[in-house]
């Protein structure tokens, strides 16, 4: 699953720094750039990340977000059972991995060779048959016209590609008529307020129509983290221009009895604006 380590809505001043000691920006960043950074980011994190998340993931767990929506409660997928399934961005494959339990047919589709390599450890562990995975970029999918009947990705791809509308594109090409495409990404009023789970997380700071990439650049300017901002509308328009029929649009309550930290999200915000978006589509 590729749920995010960090999100798009810190707002930083241009001298500001990440974590890492990285300068953190708002500036443009194309497609090229978006794709490498995004590749680089998640092969040299993938470790830590498995390491810090890897016990609310599971193995086999299929959740949309930090909220902890199962995809055994929701069924925004619907029936899987003997379904083919690409699963985008999909880290360790561990929502493809729950997908496989239930029948399905998945194949798990990573930007990241290292996440993908974390997907065959688990396997391994397991002494389960192998997730089939495959490593390239969500914009440019190695897969037949209508070669897949549902597709899903858990916080995996869209926030980093700076095409979405190709990305939205290739998803509807490689789904047969009728296939279900269910997304989730953080809910994209978290960009006008600061990423921090405190009360200094709740006041905003920016404008929500600022669309203006959020970047981490080493000492040579060169990106090393990306994530893209998009409206509410601006999604919805990219399913329709690319021929999907929005179906539904969840947005996870933070339930009661859930306290756990997840970068900015926290049960102190989550109980007071909304933390991730679901978009629930079908192809035409």
């Amino acid at each position: 699953m590729g749920l995010l380590t960090v999100t798009g809505t810190p707002l930083p001043e241009p001298d500001d720094l990440d974590e890492d000691g990285d300068d953190a920006v708002r500036r443009s960043a194309g497609a090229g750039e978006s794709s490498r950074a995004s590749r680089h980011w998640w092969d040299r994190n993938a470790d830590e990340y498995q390491d810090e998340h890897g016990e609310f993931l599971g193995d086999d767990r299929f959740t949309w977000c930090p909220e902890g929506l199962d995809e055994a409660d929701a069924r925004l997928l619907g029936d899987v059972a003997g379904r083919s399934v690409l699963e985008i961005g999909a880290g360790a494959a561990q929502c493809s991995r729950w997908l496989a339990a239930r029948g399905a047919r998945p194949v798990a589709l990573d930007i990241s060779y290292r996440q993908l390599q974390h997907s065959r450890r688990i396997d391994l562990a397991r002494g389960a048959a192998p997730v089939p995975v495959v490593q390239a970029d969500a914009a440019v999918l190695p897969f037949a016209d209508g070669a897949f009947d549902l597709a899903c990705s858990a916080y995996g791809a869209v926030p980093f590609s700076a095409d979405t509308e190709a990305l939205m594109r290739e998803v509807h090409r490689v789904l047969r008529p009728g296939g279900r495409w269910v997304f989730s990404v953080t809910h994209p009023i978290r960009w006008a307020f600061p990423d921090e789970p405190g009360v200094e997380g709740l006041t905003a700071v920016s404008s929500y129509f600022d669309r203006t990439p959020y970047v981490e650049e080493d000492e040579q300017g060169r990106a090393t983290y990306v994530e893209h901002h998009r409206t509410l509308g601006d999604r919805v328009r990219e399913l329709v221009a690319a021929g999907f029929r929005l179906v539904d649009l969840v947005e996870p309550e933070w339930p009661e009895g859930h306290e756990q930290d997840w970068g900015g999200w926290s049960p102190l915000r989550g109980r007071l604006i909304p933390g991730t978006a679901i978009f629930v589509a079908e192809r035409g």
